[in-house]
């Protein structure tokens, strides 16, 4: 589990072909990675890695050919948001993130209004119904709220503070993002679904 509160932004120094996967190879030298430990999970971008080996500035992670085919951003030399997972003792000051991607979203406008940013996303129709205005959504990893939302398009307003620490600041329009809804909300929707489901004796 994560928070959405990014650490630090590393960087993908190398992306190795391992037939269909990939192995990279991230700088992290921003990250404490002294309790870190091989197998540990690291969110890259939003997607929950594992950390294959390691040392102070850099870990390696292979990615599966099912998660480069459902996320963005793992598949070529880049700046990507990174967080460590959280501890149960942690201050939770985004929300619970799983480093599960969603979907990947489309952005439609990204424009500065006054000091702040205003960031306005296409998502997929099948995630939509489970983002909410006031609700929290991960986008690339970072913990937002959400604005506004009609039909399938939601805003986000963005504070120099989250654009300067994160990789949001490389943003444009038709960028693809990667989305991950507030967990509360699936699950609201399973037990509604199962509390409607006839009984059967």
């Amino acid at each position: 589990m994560f928070t959405g509160i990014i650490q630090t932004v590393g960087q993908i120094e190398r992306v190795t072909p391992m037939g269909e996967d990939v192995k990279l190879n991230i700088s992290c030298t921003g990250l404490d990675m002294q309790d870190v430990k091989t197998g540990d999970s690291i969110a890259v971008n939003g997607v929950c890695l594992t950390a294959i080996s390691f040392n102070e500035s850099h870990f390696e992670a292979h990615v599966s050919k099912e998660t480069l085919s459902v996320t963005v951003g793992l598949d070529n030399v880049r700046e990507v948001n990174l967080e460590k997972a959280l501890r149960l003792n942690d201050r939770l000051g985004g929300h619970l993130v799983s480093g599960h991607v969603d979907g990947v979203g489309e952005v439609v406008l990204f424009a500065q209004l006054g000091d702040c940013w205003k960031l306005d996303i296409r998502a997929p129709h099948a995630i939509s119904k489970y983002i909410s205005v006031k609700g929290s959504i991960a986008v690339n990893g970072v913990s937002l709220t959400v604005n506004t939302i009609a039909a399938d398009v939601f805003s986000i307003n963005l504070i120099p503070h989250t654009l300067e620490n994160t990789t949001l600041q490389f943003l444009k329009t038709g960028s693809p993002v990667n989305l991950e809804v507030d967990q509360i909300a699936r699950y609201v929707e399973r037990m509604t679904l199962w509390a409607a489901e006839p009984v059967s004796v």
